[in-house]
């Protein structure tokens, strides 16, 4: 059985990228071709305050902010826990989550387990889920309505992969 679509007001999500400053995002790549660090650099580059969370990378740095092992290890509590794992992740990460006071949690696009978020939602946290803070930053603040983005229609066409080019953690054109 197929859960229910998931629905978010936009004032509510425009709330929390206003009211969060610091994020730890679990599973956060040093791979320029992924999507976690693009969207690292993205809000990074946006003001936020992007903790990468991986053990795989720990001790080393993406996009110049050193990597951690685990959200116990981070040197202050983050506002916001994104969650660019699997599904099946999500629990001990929100676990983790709640123990270490965030305010928010945020599964990434394709990422939702309704049993954690409830179990979230419970010990006082909000909860996004299936939804990317990049795009909704983008669509909310202004910066993609015009792309087509906020026609609630994306599009999984193949297309080439593009290599970014960054220097200093910023885009080159």
């Amino acid at each position: 059985m197929n859960a229910p679509p998931l629905a978010y007001a936009d004032a509510d999500l425009r709330a929390i990228l206003k009211e969060v400053r610091t994020i730890a995002m679990v599973g956060a790549s040093a791979n320029e071709m992924r999507p976690s660090y693009f969207v690292l650099l993205y809000l990074k580059n946006k003001g936020f305050t992007v903790h990468p969370v991986n053990p795989r990378y720990a001790g080393q740095t993406i996009c110049g902010r050193l990597c951690h092992p685990d959200l116990a290890s981070l040197p202050d509590v983050p506002d916001m826990v994104d969650i660019f794992r699997a599904s099946k992740d999500a629990p001990p990460i929100v676990d983790d989550a709640i123990r270490i006071g965030a305010k928010v949690v945020w599964m990434q696009l394709g990422v939702r387990h309704d049993e954690a978020a409830a179990k979230a939602e419970a010990a006082g946290l909000k909860v996004v889920m299936d939804r990317c803070p990049k795009i909704e930053y983008g669509r909310l603040f202004g910066e993609i309505g015009w792309l087509g983005i906020d026609r609630k229609m994306l599009s999984a066409k193949r297309g080439r992969a593009v290599q970014l080019k960054t220097r200093k953690g910023r885009l080159l054109p």
